[in-house]
């Protein structure tokens, strides 16, 4: 089944460089596929994160469909060690949770370090970032955004404009494309 890096360590892939310490790895996967993916880590704990709390997740359960994220440990111990993030999709499309309309097909959701390690394109784990800005995301914008080629930032653009038509970073992405805002 398809992974892929995404949150910070995606951007820091896409950069190929390393921007702060992360506190965490964040893997994403398709919400079709985590069935598979929690079958294969059987003896680690997976907490559903929903409204600022973590509940547990009975073995052998799946994630409510309004749950985006599961934060995952190995059984018995105290520390995080991933958090599984869930995109949604229909048969080859990446649907954007937050508004459907933004879809992408699938082939174009990941890129791919000199490695072959998968990372989330970096326009789309930007409009994550986007909902609420951070400092840490302010910071990932704007070492990020005058790097993407034009129909990446094109993309992100549009995408914001559909989803936050006010949004703080819609006049810089206008500038870099030569759009007026």
């Amino acid at each position: 089944m398809p992974w892929w890096i995404a949150g910070g360590c995606a951007l820091d892939l896409f950069l190929d460089e390393t921007s702060r310490a992360h506190t965490d790895l964040d893997v994403g996967v398709l919400r079709r596929d985590i069935a598979d993916v929690l079958a294969a880590l059987p003896n680690w704990d997976h907490f559903e994160a929903y409204g600022g709390a973590l509940t547990r997740l009975p073995r052998g359960a799946l994630p409510r469909a309004d749950v985006h994220s599961l934060w995952c440990r190995p059984g018995g111990s105290a520390n995080w060690a991933l958090e599984i993030l869930l995109d949604e999709s229909d048969g080859q499309v990446w649907l954007f949770r937050r508004e459907p309309s933004i879809r992408r097909p699938l082939s174009t959701l990941t890129r791919s370090d000199g490695s072959g390690l998968r990372y989330l394109a970096p326009e789309i784990q930007l409009l994550y970032k986007a909902k609420v800005v951070r400092p840490i995301d302010q910071a990932d914008f704007e070492r990020v955004a005058a790097r993407l080629d034009r129909h990446a930032r094109s993309w992100l653009r549009e995408s914001l404009e559909n989803t936050s038509p006010g949004h703080s970073w819609l006049p810089l992405l206008a500038e870099f494309d030569g759009v007026g805002a």
